[in-house]
């Protein structure tokens, strides 16, 4: 038997789910990352490619820009 905090706790899931979806869908959309940097011309690791698809930036040179 269900109560009304085992709904509302399937309904949180549910909605967590589809956000989390949603995001990494926006991110398979951002196209193809760089090679290399974009402001230092350093190389990105390709697990950065791999985990931030369209990353431009290394990730100091991200860091700075997000300051």
């Amino acid at each position: 038997m269900t109560d009304f905090y085992d709904r509302a706790q399937a309904l949180e899931q549910m909605q967590r789910d589809a956000a989390i979806d949603a995001h990494f869908a926006g991110a398979r959309a951002a196209g193809d990352s760089l090679s290399h940097c974009e402001d230092c011309g350093e190389p990105i690791p390709a697990i950065r490619q791999r985990i931030v698809p369209g990353c431009t930036r290394c990730v100091p040179c991200q860091q700075w820009a997000e300051r």
